[in-house]
């Protein structure tokens, strides 16, 4: 290992300025004396209390919703449905973004919101929640992204065909994007190697785990500013896509960034925030909404599930001549999986002549998925670092040396 360090130009008895030492946190003092506000922290006069209806069913068109008993509780303020956000049509990115923070016509996974409500206390709020009535008509659905990509599979979106494959018929499809990447010949490169192992590799979505739920409070001003704060890793990305499902100028929104209590990528895409600003536009009131940890994990975003079959070939000199990969990535029901960082990254440490990578994108009926560092790349590179370790074994080679070749 000396010798790979002094190769590299690393000098380990150099003295370093921060490796080493005990620098001070720059918000410790503010969190260990409970100064630091966190999401749920926030309070503001007259502040009413959120809640969300959530759908029991993975698949289901909505057929009626009815408020009137909700509205009719004493102290509700105001309830929302998708019927109070701007129309913007389905299969676009502003459109998306809407259907998956307020189900519209269709529930697409369990725990999709269906309706909201404000009310003067959050019993209240929970209490109205419950006296929205909701005719469902429960419909086939798949979590799987293998089962989705059948022929026989339900079909989340009508409108959907498949990006970048040209030979896919004009059909409604589950698929929602292919991508190939090809460099030199393949077939070549597999009949000059003296080893070839293959493997299939399966990792489930994952949710990121932050310690701290959603949190945030939105207050619609009389005069059409909007003061929203929240924990976020994105506050520029959260106003710009605001403005862009509630079509309002990025002046008119101010968004302010909590402490955030973990969020490794989790928290870059919003879910109550846009529920909250309505919310709080009907209720002429400021409007806070704290999501439960089973609303976190039935309605926020985990990382891509993936599958994937995975085949190199080497010399018996250790030299890698051929690498093909077939990679599926699950996403939810909208796109958004980011599947192309794991296209792009996964060969990239080896210098090889020969690849050819298939990635397909696959909807199903499970909460959209969201980053969580690196999105999609760990999953995939820890299949192709399996089939190089035991190319490695099958030559008698040393896995490190073989790697450094």
């Amino acid at each position: 290992m000396a010798t790979i360090l002094e190769e590299s130009g690393f000098n380990p008895n150099q003295k370093l300025n921060i490796v080493g030492t005990n620098p001070v946190k720059q918000d410790g003092l503010d969190k260990v004396t409970g100064r630091a506000k966190f999401g749920a922290d926030a309070f503001l006069p007259g502040m009413l209390f959120g809640k969300i209806l959530r759908s029991p069913h993975a698949h289901a068109n909505i057929k009626s919703i009815d408020t009137s008993a909700a509205e009719a509780l004493p102290g509700v303020k105001s309830v929302i449905t998708s019927a109070d956000f701007p129309s913007i049509p389905q299969g676009t990115g502003a459109g998306d973004m809407t259907r998956n923070v307020m189900a519209v016509e269709k529930a697409l996974y369990d725990g999709h919101p269906i309706a909201a409500v404000s009310a003067t206390s959050e019993a209240i709020a929970k209490r109205a929640v419950k006296l929205i009535k909701v005719d469902y008509e429960v419909l086939p659905h798949v979590i799987d992204p293998l089962d989705a990509m059948k022929p026989d599979a339900p079909i989340l979106h009508d409108y959907m065909r498949t990006k970048g494959d040209d030979e896919a018929p004009d059909v409604p499809t589950n698929v929602t994007e292919k991508m190939v990447t090809s460099i030199g010949d393949v077939a070549a490169g597999f009949a000059a190697a003296d080893v070839i192992v293959e493997h299939d590799y399966d990792s489930k979505p994952m949710h990121q785990g932050y310690i701290e739920p959603q949190g945030c409070i939105a207050d619609y001003s009389e005069d059409g500013q909007i003061e929203l704060w929240c924990c976020t890793q994105a506050p520029f990305v959260y106003r710009d896509r605001l403005t862009a499902i509630l079509k309002l100028d990025s002046s008119k929104i101010n968004v302010m960034q909590s402490e955030l209590g973990g969020g490794f990528g989790g928290k870059t895409g919003f879910y109550a925030e846009p529920l909250a600003i309505l919310l709080s536009k009907k209720a002429h009131a400021p409007v806070k909404m704290t999501l439960t940890r089973n609303e976190v994990f039935r309605g926020t975003g985990p990382v891509s599930g993936t599958n994937s079959t995975i085949k190199m070939g080497c010399t018996k000199d250790g030299r890698i001549v051929a690498a093909e990969a077939n990679l599926v990535f699950q996403t939810g029901p909208y796109t958004g999986s980011m599947y192309f960082n794991a296209q792009n990254a996964m060969f990239t440490r080896y210098d090889l002549e020969n690849v050819h990578v298939v990635s397909r994108e696959v909807v199903s009926n499970r909460p959209k998925v969201n980053s969580f560092r690196a999105p999609c790349v760990p999953q995939i590179v820890f299949g192709v670092e399996g089939v190089v370790e035991e190319m490695a074994r099958k030559i008698g080679m040393d896995p490190i040396d073989f790697r450094l070749k």
